[in-house]
């Protein structure tokens, strides 16, 4: 197998390395197949990840998780994609406590974390998008009104996934309207949601919208909702930080995940290169054939080193802020690479469902827009690292 050599791992973490590949062998190919066609959510799988506590792994031994670093998370989401697994339905589950751990007074940690930690509360969904917003988070609509010891809150969100799968949403929400404020990203709240009674009670509305990726991802209608100041991480008007605060955890775990779909493809097309035989010879004889693989090899120990960099900079307890967005666009081109090289390897074969390339390539181009698109993290770079003025 070919793997990412740029980084020396623990003896700890090449054991986890096996762990995961002793869990995903028991998900194939065919597994994957049965769900994305009949459009399923990965229950089974994600039950697993959380049994085997994978997903409390970066909660503190003193909640009752795994109190392992980002670099740790790292290794287990690049080998779950690795090995053929989707660990974008579950990947959320490992960091969205964030904003908890940071932000959270001591009452909260004890309240939530221990049973987060357990799996008696899931906290998989965060409310965050809306659909006149796109990527301006700053010109959310939804708005967290004050009424005593509760928020009543109102408004829309979209594109919310594991709805279904989550006892907690971690919502963002405005107390104050954006004409209103001095700074754009003033005015936030960040509030825990009871999901399961929100829903319950329809103070929550949940419509699933069919994607070519299947996350079950839905619009959120919001009526009423009424959530405790009590739930309220961080202090009111400064949600916008909170949210930031978790985005660069989010961004080195997505990243270890387009790295470890990238070396999969590599892998498959390295493979069937060698043993698939066209003119009498096999077909990665050919440089058109080499060429675009070995381009792909080079782009994903690139992104890998980046990441490496960026998770050692976050567990130094350092802001890499550059690091962290520079790694996920340099995975996203680099899993693109892959899958484009990897279909033109296996030809017509690989739109064929038996295959698993078609879905393996579907899945390869959502990184470039989402969580964030690319064309934005580019601008990040622009102005933020390089000085250059603003175009927004």
């Amino acid at each position: 197998m070919i793997e990412s050599s740029t980084y020396s791992l623990t003896e700890d973490q090449l054991a986890m390395r096996e762990a995961i590949d002793e869990l995903c062998a028991r998900f194939d190919s065919s597994y994957w197949t049965r769900l994305d066609r009949e459009r399923e959510y990965p229950e089974e799988f994600v039950d697993a990840l959380y049994e085997a506590g994978w997903m409390s792994m970066l909660i503190p031994e003193e909640y009752g998780g795994g109190g392992a670093s980002i670099i740790d998370a790292a290794v287990v989401l690049e080998r779950i994609e690795m090995n053929g697994c989707h660990a974008g339905a579950a990947r959320a589950g490992m960091y969205t406590m964030g904003a908890l751990l940071r932000h959270g007074s001591e009452e909260q940690k004890a309240r939530f974390l221990p049973k987060i930690a357990s799996g008696e509360l899931r906290l998989q969904s965060f409310g965050v998008t809306e659909p006149d917003a796109g990527s301006d988070t700053t010109r959310i609509r939804t708005m967290a009104r004050r009424e005593g010891d509760d928020y009543v809150v109102n408004g829309t969100k979209i594109f919310i996934s594991r709805v279904q799968h989550s006892d907690l949403l971690l919502l963002l929400a405005r107390n104050e309207r954006f004409e209103d404020v001095q700074r754009k990203t003033d005015g936030f709240v960040v509030l825990l949601v009871d999901l399961k009674a929100a829903l319950a009670d329809g103070t929550i509305v949940a419509t699933p919208i069919r994607t070519m990726v299947n996350h079950e991802t839905n619009e959120l209608a919001i009526k009423d909702l009424r959530v405790p100041v009590a739930n309220r991480l961080g202090e009111e008007g400064e949600g916008f930080k909170v949210i930031l605060s978790g985005m660069n955890s989010e961004r080195i775990i997505v990243t270890s995940e387009y790295i470890g779909a990238g070396f999969y493809l590599l892998n498959r097309a390295v493979e069937y290169a060698k043993e698939r035989e066209v003119f009498g010879r096999p077909i990665g004889q050919n440089q058109g054939v080499q060429f675009p693989l070995a381009q792909a090899y080079a782009d994903l120990e690139a992104a890998s080193l980046m990441r490496w960099r960026a998770a050692e900079m976050y567990d130094a307890g350092q802001n890499p802020r550059f690091e962290v967005n520079g790694a996920k666009l340099l995975a996203s081109q680099a899993l693109w690479a892959a899958a484009d090289a990897a279909f033109d390897t296996f030809g017509g074969y690989a739109a064929a469902e038996e295959y698993g390339i078609e879905r393996h390539f579907r899945e390869a181009r959502l990184p470039r827009t989402a969580p964030i698109s690319n064309n934005v993290v580019l601008a990040g770079i622009a102005h933020g690292t390089l000085g250059l003025p603003k175009s927004f």
